[in-house]
C-alpha cells in the first residue's frame, strides 16, 4: 500500500487519512478516507431493534429520543425457540430496517454466556450453553448480513457481569476460556462469517480485552480466520496505541482530537503493516455493506407479525395442570390481574432500548378476544410496579375479583429497574408484592394461570404450587399482548424450551461463591461446569431444567439409533430418533441430543448438548429425526497440547425433551486420534507408560537391562492399588529407587 510510511515524509495526506480510521468521526459514524476508497459508515445499537438517534430531536446517546423502529424479541426470548431459521428471519428483518435508514453496522447480536442468572444484561444474551448460543447468534448475524448490513458479535470476550464491567479482571483458566466463553464466538463466526466483532470492557486474566494481542490477533484472526473489523465497546479503550497494535481497528466513540496514535506513528512505534491491515479491513467493510441498489420500503406491519410469531413460538410452558389452552366461551368469567398486563415489560433497558413502532398490551389483546367470544373479563392491578411492597387495598381488590371469577390470568414479572445494563441483580426472586399476590390468589377457587415477563431467570419454587399453569414469555417485543393471547387461547401451541436452567435457590447456582468478585477481580472458580453442566454434576434439584418446555399435545420418543462414522469423516456419528405426536393437537418439539464422554481422557460434564432439531407433527404423525454430530463437538480443549482433542472411546448418547427428560439412551464407541503429549523427567511414570512413542522406548531400555526389580517392580504387579500408586510418581523420582535400571540423565535425553 502506498502512502503509509512513518518516516520524514510525515504527515502526508494518505497516512493522515489512514490514521484517522482508527477512531470514529463522532459517536456513531466512522471517518472517511477518500484517498483509500473508504466512505464514512454509520453504526447503531440494535440487538433486537434499531436504536438510531433522531436527527430532528437529537441527544448524544439516543437513549430516550431514538427514531421509531420495530422492537423484536430480545435474545433471551428467541433462544427459547431453539429455531435458527426463525432467528435468522428476525435478523433479516432487522437488517432491512437498518439498511432503510442508512445504518451499515448493527451492534449485535450479544452472545455472552449466562454464567450467573444475576447478570443484569442476560436479556441480551442467548444461553448458558456455547453450542446453542453460537448457532443461534450465528443465525441472527447471518440474517442481518443478507441485507448488506454488518453484524457485530459482542462482547468479545468473557463479559458475563455488569458489576465493575469497565475494569474487572475475569480470571479464567485456559480450558474453561476455550470450551465455554470463546467457543460460542467461534461457532457464531463459523455460522455467519460476521463482518465485525466488538471487544468488551473487561480485562481477561489481567489484560484489557481491547488491548489483547492474543485475543484479537492470535485467536480471532490467526486461529479462526476472522477477516472483519474489531470495534471497541464505547469507551473501552485505555491505550489507543496498544489497542491498535493488538488488533483493534476502530475505537468508539470517535476521538479524532486524540493524537496519540498519530504521534506514535510519527515516532515509529506502529508498524506499517498494522495500519495497512486496518485500512484494508475498513475498505472491505465498505465493500461488504455497499449492498444492492436502494433499500426497499419497510413493511412494518409484516415485521410486527414476525414479532408476534417469534414471541409466541418462543414461549415456554413451564407447568400446566390441564387448564391451558384457555377457552373464552360465552359466560366464562375471566380476571386479568397484574399491573404488567396494562404496563407491559416487553424489552430490556439501557443501550438496547428501542422506541417501538407500536405496543400491544396484554389487557388490550385479551379484552378484545373476550369481547369477540362473549366471555366476561375484568381487570385489577394487584400490585404496584414502583415498589416491591404490597398495598393491602390492591391485594384485597385482586382477591375479591378472583373470588368471583372462573379463571385468573395473572401477569407477573420483573420491573425494568430490576435488570438493566450497568448493574447486576441480587436475587432471582420475583418482587415480594407479586409473590404475596400469587399466594393469596392461590387460596381462591379460581384457576390461576401465570404469564411471566422477565429478561432473566426467576425462580417459581416458592409459589408455583399456588398456580395451575405457568408460561414463561420472557420479553416478547412490541407484539406482547397478541403473543400472550395466542398462546393462552391455544391459537399457537407453545414450543419454546428453556435455554438456561431455572434454579430453585440462588445459593444453588454455579458461580454463587464467585460472583461478582471483589477488588476489580472475579474468579471463574466453577470452571467448565456452567449451567446444567454444574447442576447435573452435583445432582442438584432445579426449578426447571435446561431444555424444558411443555406442549398442549404429547410427544412419545420411540427409538434411538446411532451410526458411527470412520475416523476420516468430519462427522463422528449420525443419530436417528423416532418421535410420535400421541396427542390431539399439532405441535412442535425440540428433539435434543446429549452426549456423556466416558473415555476418561479429561474430566467432563455428566452430559453436554451436542445437537438438536425442531420439528412439527400433526396428531398421530411420527417422524424420524436425523441429527449428525460433527467430530469437533466431541472435542475438549487439551491444555498440554494447546489444541482441541478427542481420543475416542465410549459415549453414552441420549435423546429427549430436556436435559433431564431423556427416555432414549444408547452406548457407542467412537474412534479418535492419538494424543501426543510432550513429557519430561517430571512427568509421572504412568504418563511415560501411556506415551505412544516414548513409553515403548523406555520399556525397551528397561527390558534390555533385565527389567524392573525391587519395590517398583512389586508395586507394578499389585493390582490392589500399588500399580496406581507407582503410576502417579514422577519418573525423576522413580529412577532414584534401587532396581530401576535407568538414570535421570538418560530420561532427560530420551525426553529431549
Amino acid at each position: 500500500m502506498t502512502g503509509l510510511a512513518n518516516d520524514e515524509t510525515w504527515p502526508d495526506t494518505s497516512s493522515a487519512e489512514a490514521l484517522s480510521l482508527s477512531t470514529g468521526a463522532d459517536y456513531w459514524t466512522t471517518a472517511a478516507a477518500p484517498a483509500h476508497g473508504i466512505r464514512s459508515l454509520r453504526l447503531a445499537d440494535g440487538p433486537h431493534g434499531l436504536r438510531v438517534q433522531n436527527d430532528e430531536n437529537p441527544d448524544h446517546l439516543g437513549l430516550e429520543r431514538s427514531a421509531s423502529a420495530t422492537c423484536f424479541p430480545p435474545a433471551v426470548t428467541l433462544a427459547s425457540s431453539w429455531d435458527p431459521e426463525l432467528v435468522e428471519a428476525v435478523g433479516q428483518a432487522l437488517g432491512k430496517e437498518a439498511r432503510a435508514v442508512g445504518v451499515n453496522v448493527v451492534l449485535g447480536p450479544g452472545l455472552n454466556i449466562k454464567r450467573s442468572p444475576l447478570c443484569g444484561r442476560n436479556f441480551e444474551y442467548y444461553s448458558e450453553d456455547p453450542l446453542l448460543t453460537g448457532m443461534l447468534a450465528g443465525a441472527a448475524a447471518r440474517g442481518l448480513q443478507t441485507e448488506g448490513v454488518a453484524a457485530c458479535l459482542k462482547h468479545f470476550a468473557v463479559n458475563n457481569q455488569e458489576t465493575d464491567r469497565l475494569r474487572v479482571s475475569a480470571n479464567v483458566n485456559e480450558r474453561t476460556l476455550r470450551e465455554i466463553y470463546l467457543r460460542a464466538f467461534q461457532i457464531a463466526l463459523r455460522e455467519s462469517a460476521a463482518w465485525s466483532v466488538m471487544s468488551s470492557y473487561n480485562r481477561i486474566n489481567g489484560e484489557f480485552a481491547s488491548q489483547s494481542h492474543w485475543l484479537l490477533t492470535e485467536v480471532l484472526r490467526q486461529e479462526w480466520g476472522f477477516d472483519g473489523i474489531v470495534v471497541s465497546d464505547w469507551g473501552a479503550v485505555r491505550d489507543p496505541v496498544e489497542a491498535l497494535k493488538a488488533g483493534l481497528d476502530l475505537r468508539m466513540p470517535g476521538r479524532p482530537e486524540d493524537k496519540r496514535v498519530h504521534e506514535a506513528w510519527r515516532h515509529g512505534q506502529i508498524d506499517a503493516n498494522v495500519l495497512e491491515n486496518t485500512v484494508s479491513r475498513m475498505r472491505l467493510l465498505c465493500e461488504r455493506t455497499a449492498g444492492p441498489a436502494p433499500a426497499s420500503p419497510i413493511d412494518y406491519d409484516a415485521h410486527h407479525l414476525l414479532v408476534r410469531k417469534a414471541a409466541a413460538e418462543s414461549a415456554v410452558l413451564l407447568k400446566n395442570d390441564a387448564v391451558l389452552p384457555l377457552s373464552f366461551e360465552p359466560g366464562r368469567k375471566i380476571a386479568v390481574i397484574g399491573e404488567l398486563a396494562r404496563s407491559p415489560r416487553y424489552q430490556g433497558a439501557g443501550s438496547s432500548r428501542v422506541n417501538a413502532t407500536r405496543v400491544v398490551t396484554g389487557w388490550d389483546a385479551l379484552s378484545a378476544k373476550a369481547d369477540q367470544m362473549g366471555a366476561h373479563i375484568e381487570f385489577s392491578g394487584g400490585y404496584a410496579l414502583s415498589s416491591s411492597q404490597y398495598l393491602p387495598s390492591l391485594l384485597t381488590e385482586a382477591v375479591e375479583l378472583a373470588g368471583r371469577s372462573d379463571t385468573v390470568i395473572l401477569f407477573l414479572g420483573l420491573p425494568g429497574e430490576y435488570e438493566a445494563e450497568g448493574r447486576d441483580r441480587t436475587t432471582i426472586e420475583l418482587p415480594d408484592n407479586q409473590i404475596a399476590l400469587v399466594e393469596a390468589l392461590g387460596e381462591t377457587d379460581a384457576k390461576i394461570i401465570v404469564a411471566l415477563s422477565n429478561g432473566s431467570a426467576v425462580t417459581s419454587h416458592a409459589w408455583r404450587d399456588s398456580a395451575h399453569a405457568i408460561v414463561e414469555f420472557w420479553l416478547t417485543g412490541q407484539a406482547h399482548g397478541d403473543a400472550v393471547a395466542d398462546v393462552l387461547l391455544g391459537q399457537v401451541n407453545p414450543s419454546g424450551k428453556l435455554a438456561e436452567t431455572i434454579p430453585r435457590r440462588l445459593e444453588d447456582t454455579p458461580a454463587f461463591l464467585n460472583f461478582p468478585g471483589e477488588n476489580q477481580s472475579v474468579d471463574y472458580g466453577e470452571g467448565i461446569f456452567v449451567g446444567y453442566r454444574y447442576y447435573d454434576a452435583r445432582d442438584i434439584e432445579v426449578d426447571y431444567p435446561f431444555g424444558h418446555g411443555l406442549s398442549y399435545t404429547t410427544f412419545e420418543y420411540c427409538g434411538l439409533e446411532v451410526a458411527v462414522r470412520p475416523l476420516t469423516d468430519t462427522i463422528a456419528f449420525d443419530a436417528k430418533v423416532r418421535i410420535r405426536n400421541i396427542g390431539k393437537r399439532f405441535g412442535q418439539e425440540v428433539v435434543q441430543l446429549y452426549v456423556e464422554d466416558n473415555s476418561g481422557f479429561l474430566s467432563t460434564p455428566r452430559r453436554e448438548l451436542r445437537g438438536w432439531k425442531k420439528i412439527g407433527l400433526a396428531p398421530g404423525e411420527d417422524k424420524i429425526v436425523e441429527i449428525s454430530v460433527p467430530r469437533e463437538r466431541l472435542q475438549h480443549w487439551h491444555v498440554p497440547t494447546a489444541d482441541w482433542a478427542y481420543p475416542g472411546g465410549e459415549l453414552i448418547v441420549s435423546s429427549g425433551g430436556s436435559s433431564r427428560d431423556l427416555p432414549l439412551e444408547t452406548i457407542v464407541t467412537v474412534p479418535g486420534e492419538d494424543i501426543v503429549v510432550k513429557i519430561d523427567e517430571w512427568s509421572t511414570f504412568g504418563e511415560w507408560m501411556d506415551h505412544i512413542e516414548l513409553g515403548p522406548r523406555l520399556f525397551d531400555i528397561i527390558e534390555e537391562r533385565g527389567g524392573l526389580k525391587g519395590r517398583m517392580a512389586d508395586l507394578l504387579e499389585d493390582e490392589g492399588g500399588g500399580r496406581d500408586a507407582v503410576r502417579s510418581v514422577p519418573l525423576a523420582t522413580i529412577v532414584e529407587f534401587p532396581g530401576v535400571p535407568v538414570t535421570l540423565e538418560e530420561v532427560k535425553a530420551l525426553a529431549a
